[in-house]
């Protein structure tokens, strides 16, 4: 999981299509998945990870945290995985709350605004 989630933060559209299992055929969805890795990523929580029905089934739930449009979002999902030959594939997923916008804490129109322009928030975002 945390491979997968690095390889989105280094755009590494290749690996990521590598680590679905074949029965998924990720190379006809290239086009999507690397519009996906492309995106602004900011951190991974890695919630809990179960054992399947047998060793070569596993559960990672996470919560993933993008960017978009100067805003901070999240998404929650659990990815399914099997191990074929000693390797570990990602199968598919079951998402919750997506997109759920983070919380963020209040800003005073004097602040810096949090775009990073440098600007006070009044006169950039806040306006």
């Amino acid at each position: 999981m945390r491979a997968r989630y690095c390889a989105h933060e280094l755009n590494l559209v290749d690996f990521v299509i590598q680590t679905y299992h074949p029965s998924c055929n990720a190379g006809g969805d290239a086009d999507a998945i690397a519009q996906s890795v492309q995106g602004d990523w900011s951190k991974l929580e890695v919630v809990n990870s179960e054992a399947g029905s047998n060793d070569n089934e596993g559960f990672v739930t996470f919560n993933a945290y993008f960017t978009e449009d100067k805003r901070q979002y999240s998404f929650t999902e659990k990815s399914r995985f099997v191990k074929e030959d000693g390797q570990w594939f990602y199968i598919d997923g079951e998402m919750y709350d997506y997109p759920l916008a983070v919380k963020k804490t209040m800003v005073g129109r004097n602040d810096p605004c949090t775009c990073g322009s440098g600007k006070k928030f009044k006169k950039c975002c806040g306006a």
